[in-house]
């Protein structure tokens, strides 16, 4: 489940230098330079197939312009099998695994339904709230409350 990626790889003149091309902009106009996993720490696509990259333990260094993906390989090593991780980058459930079922997100709701759960700090006296309801922040749960105050006064009124 995902967004296949559609890669080709391209040989270059340069020895221990491959280049893929994809069908994803990864880095939109930018350039993005990775010399080593270090400096792939950013939350974007072109951070996360460098860490990906390097995991494999056959590459030097990464480089990604738009949907160009250049490699350095490692000395001694070839590109075989790095098109596939560039190909898997936005597939994110794989044969094997299980996605989450309806009922894991469906018993938190059933219960925010009910009303279930304590009385929040700041609720005034209001119904009793649920799990979900307590974490937000008591500021917002007594301008909620004074809220409805004002739109039960206006409503009888």
């Amino acid at each position: 489940m995902g967004q296949p990626v559609a890669v080709t790889e391209k040989p270059t003149s340069i020895p221990g230098v491959v280049r893929f091309e994809t069908n994803r902009s990864l880095t939109g106009m930018g350039h993005e330079r990775f010399r080593s996993v270090l400096d792939a720490t950013q939350v974007t696509p072109s951070a996360e197939l460098a860490r990906r990259l390097f995991d494999t333990g056959r590459v030097a260094g990464v480089h990604v312009y738009g949907n160009i993906i250049t490699v350095d390989l490692a000395k001694g090593f070839g590109p075989d099998g790095l098109g596939d991780i560039v190909a898997n980058l936005y597939q994110y459930w794989k044969p094997g695994m299980a996605p989450p079922s309806f009922e894991d997100f469906a018993e938190p709701v059933a219960e925010v339904a009910a009303g279930g759960g304590e009385p929040a700090a700041g609720s005034g006296g209001d119904a009793a709230l649920s799990e979900a309801a307590k974490r937000v922040p008591a500021h917002l749960l007594e301008r909620s409350r004074l809220a409805r105050e004002r739109w039960k006064t206006t409503r009888e009124g």
